[in-house]
Parts: structure tokens; C-alpha cells; sequence
């Protein structure tokens, strides 16, 4: 396989051997890819500069198992510059998609949605709102994506001033108050149809989403906690 300037961000790396890195990178038409970049930590490489997070990248590689061998790396366009929280939020991103992203399996869209996501955190001071409707868009993209306009197993439309208890697995039920079960995961239809039309600029509504996506998010992470959540001390964010 030989893939030539394929549009792509640089999710994560790490030393490779004595003069290499091994990448994580997100690609627009063949999904997350490992590559090794090799000798590019020797004083004379001027790859590795490139090889950052939040940097827009044309990305060539080859090979034939799952870790592939970088070839040629360039600059797509201007990089994307995020400072304080905003850099964290951007760290966040790229856990989730490092966690939950299979390897080659593309998803062109997805590329798109994580380049306007970072161009938001790269105009204004981060907002909880671009982060929880990255989540959504990414549950939508992994084929996990919410059913926000009507209740199950009786389809009725979502109303604002109804309360509904969320089952990962099935959906939104209806809540009439007869069971003593954790009121955790119950979430107003107000709140609801606001993530559906993706208006998300009311506190209170942000704060019932971000626990609605914790809940969503943490069937598919597992037991095993994301490591940027720990730079996010003091930080209300993530």
C-alpha cells in the first residue's frame, strides 16, 4: 500500500528506538493510521517540527502491515494554534478519538468535524458546547448516535417539560415517577431537543448534556479513564 499526500492530524506520538516516532494520525479517507516516522528525532531532521498535534498535514506513507512507514509529511496550511483550556480541550479530542477509533476505518466526515472543532477553539475561549456537540457528532460518526426527537418503545415525540430516563442501550423512556432508580439518568426533554438542534447556550442544559454524554461516552470507553481528564483539575470543560 502507498498512500500519497492524504489530508491528516497528528493525534499522538512517542519515541520510537533510538532516533524515531511512532504516530497515531487522523486521516480524511482512511480513518486513524500508525505510522512510524523514522529518524526523524536526529538534530538534522526537519520533519519533526511538522509532526505535532493541531497541525494541518498532507501525509504520504507505505507498507503492508497495520504500522505503516511514514514517506513524506507537509504542511496542509496554517497551524492551528490553541492556548490554555482551549489546549486542553483540544487534548481531550484527540483522546477520545485515540480510544475510540479503530484503526483504517474511515470516516471522511468525521475528519471534517474534528478540523472545525479545532478552528473554534482556536477563535474564542473555550465553550463547553463545542466540546459536548463533538461528542454527539462523534457517536453519530461510530454509528452510536443518540435518538433525540422521540421516546421508545412508544415513539412519542420529545416534549420540553417531560422528564425521560436514558438506557444506554435502548434510548429515552418516558419517567412517571414510579421508580426509585438513580435520578442520574434522567434528562429534560428541554434539554434533549436543544442537543437534536444543537443550541447549546444555556448553563443548565449544558450541565444535564455533559452528564448525558458522560453516561453515552463511558459504555463505549469502558472502565479504563481518559488521561486528559486529569489536566482538567479546576477547569469546568470536559
Amino acid at each position: 500500500m502507498r498512500i500519497t499526500l492524504q489530508p491528516a492530524f497528528i493525534l499522538h506520538h512517542r519515541p520510537y528506538r533510538e532516533t524515531s516516532l511512532l504516530l497515531d494520525i487522523l486521516t480524511r479517507d482512511h480513518g486513524r493510521v500508525a505510522l512510524i516516522a523514522r529518524g526523524v528525532r536526529k538534530n538534522r531532521s526537519q520533519t519533526k517540527a511538522l509532526l505535532q498535534p493541531f497541525h494541518p498535514l498532507f501525509v504520504s506513507w507505505y507498507g503492508r502491515t497495520e504500522l505503516m512507514n511514514l514517506h513524506i509529511v507537509e504542511p496542509q496550511g496554517i497551524p492551528i494554534v490553541l492556548l490554555e483550556e482551549s489546549l486542553l480541550g483540544g487534548f481531550y479530542l484527540n483522546e477520545l478519538l485515540m480510544r475510540l477509533l479503530q484503526k483504517q476505518d474511515p470516516h471522511p466526515q468525521l475528519y471534517t468535524i474534528y478540523y472545525d472543532t479545532l478552528l473554534e477553539l482556536e477563535r474564542t475561549p473555550l465553550q463547553q458546547k463545542h466540546l459536548r456537540l463533538f461528542e454527539k457528532k462523534l457517536l453519530d460518526e461510530l454509528g452510536y448516535g443518540l435518538q433525540l426527537h422521540h421516546s421508545v418503545p412508544d415513539g412519542k415525540a420529545f416534549e420540553a417539560h417531560q422528564f425521560y430516563r436514558f438506557y444506554p442501550e435502548t434510548g429515552f423512556e418516558i419517567y412517571k415517577g414510579e421508580d426509585n432508580l438513580s435520578q442520574g439518568s434522567l434528562f429534560t426533554g428541554k434539554s434533549l431537543l436543544a442537543l437534536a438542534a444543537e443550541q447549546l447556550n444555556d448553563a443548565d442544559i449544558l450541565h444535564e448534556i455533559k452528564r448525558l454524554m458522560r453516561m453515552a461516552l463511558g459504555v463505549l470507553l469502558g472502565p479504563q479513564p481518559l488521561q486528559s481528564r486529569r489536566l482538567f483539575t479546576g477547569v469546568s470543560i470536559e
